[in-house]
């Protein structure tokens, strides 16, 4: 007996000495893809339709839910359909995530380098796969593996290799666009000592510049390839980047001798005016367009590979919204507040999904989407005697009652230990601290 997903992920391996149908349909399998993981999701979803008694009991012991997710009429409360946590990639799950990275700021301090990589499809690994009439594009099994590997590679020159010094903690999110290229965030926060407090640490690990093109010829044909921004403004009103007139990435930058922080605390890269200038889809672009990036893990991994300086805490929360702020969508509706409508969270969550051939993919084959270092601790909260036990049709409730075990969960312990442990006593820790 196997579930969807484990068939379709059967169907979509690849064999040595076996042609695949399926595999060299090109744009039809990227239809599959598609529908299958939507088929699979779909699934999911209805199951949690269809026990929403069950996870009401489990989220609902008061109103105080309801009025924080956008309900205040009472005659609502008890039929709103609910997506718990557990469902990953939901409103939930991430809101989960994001508190747990705010953890680890409270923990460690600020993340100090924030660095994002996106798949490239003309990568060898993915050539050397691809029949010579096939496009990158209609093999989102491939892209989806390949990027993988290259994430795991990245994770262990970053964290393993200590590149940029000993890391006390760091978080990714994976992330699709809308024409199907993953890519990941990842915030990093190093440990005390390798803090990049200073202008010589930050030029030794980011550049903003073009590199000498005669001593470091393919890093330099590399940055044009894939670090030059634009063009945009007034070479170019129509790019995507463009918002009331102004690159919404704040390009062209300033010139800059050499690397400092601006008053709201944000770094400002050494841009120097060489003179030096680069034809860039159809204009002459300079230092001033140049994407910050770590020269060894660009000429490494061959992708846009962005790397900035986190070096203010202003910017925390907002870095860490935006690695876990969910699937992109645009939707809008217009309603009557006179005949209000039940709140569904899945219909809600359904609206407007964009889902691309690579993230079926990536999901089918249950890769992760996000991870976070060293793991984070929920602790149980809730007042006497309303802790959650759980419970088969069958069970005898007399004897759960008499059975003192199953009443226990990390708050009542947390009590009874401070109560009775002369260890715990003596040490008087908060709750967070106890573990």
């Amino acid at each position: 007996m196997v579930s969807a997903r484990e068939f379709y992920t059967y169907r979509l391996q690849i064999r040595k000495n076996t042609n695949s149908i399926l595999l060299e349909s090109g744009r039809l399998l990227q239809q599959f893809t598609v529908d299958m993981y939507v088929k699979i999701e779909t699934l999911r979803l209805d199951y949690f339709r269809n026990r929403q008694e069950e996870i009401r009991a489990d989220l609902y012991q008061g109103i105080v839910d309801s009025i924080e997710h956008g309900e205040s009429d009472p005659s609502k409360i008890g039929k709103r359909i609910v997506l718990p946590g557990s469902f990953i990639g939901g409103p939930r799950d991430m809101r989960k995530r994001f508190l747990d990275a705010m953890t680890l700021v409270e923990r460690y301090g600020k993340p100090d380098l924030f660095l994002t990589m996106t798949c490239n499809p003309n990568w060898q690994e993915i050539k050397d796969q691809m029949k010579p009439h096939e496009e990158a594009q209609n093999r989102p099994d491939l892209l989806s593996r390949v990027f993988r590997s290259k994430l795991e590679h990245l994770q262990k020159e970053v964290v393993q290799n200590q590149l940029f010094g000993p890391v006390a903690a760091y978080t990714f999110v994976v992330e699709f666009q809308k024409r199907g290229l993953p890519h990941v965030h990842m915030l990093i926060i190093l440990k005390s000592l390798f803090k990049l407090d200073t202008v010589e640490k930050i030029d030794a690990v980011i550049s903003a510049e073009l590199p000498d093109k005669k001593k470091y010829p393919y890093l330099y044909a590399i940055v044009l390839k894939h670090m030059m921004h634009g063009p945009c403004g007034e070479l170019d009103m129509r790019r995507a980047c463009m918002q009331n007139g102004k690159c919404k990435n704040h390009y062209p930058r300033s010139y800059c001798t050499e690397t400092s922080i601006d008053s709201d605390g944000y770094p400002m890269y050494k841009r120097r005016s060489t003179g030096e200038e680069v034809h860039i889809r159809g204009q002459m672009l300079d230092n001033r367009w140049v994407v910050p990036y770590n020269p060894y893990l660009l000429a490494m991994f061959d992708c846009h590979i962005n790397v900035e300086v986190c070096s203010t805490i202003k910017a925390v929360k907002y870095l860490y919204k935006y690695i876990y702020k969910g699937h992109d969508k645009i939707i809008y509706r217009l309603v009557t507040s006179k005949f209000p409508e039940d709140i569904d969270e899945i219909q809600q969550f359904q609206a407007a999904r964009w889902i691309s051939p690579p993230e079926a993919i990536w999901r089918i084959y249950r890769f992760a989407l996000h991870e976070i270092q060293p793991a984070v601790i929920n602790l149980q909260l809730h007042l006497e005697g309303c802790q959650l036990i759980p419970l088969k049709k069958d069970t005898n409730l007399q004897n759960i009652i008499d059975n003192d075990f199953l009443s226990r969960t990390m708050l009542t312990q947390f009590f009874w230990m401070n109560a009775h442990n002369d260890k715990a006593k003596s040490l008087q820790l908060l709750y967070r601290d106890f573990p």
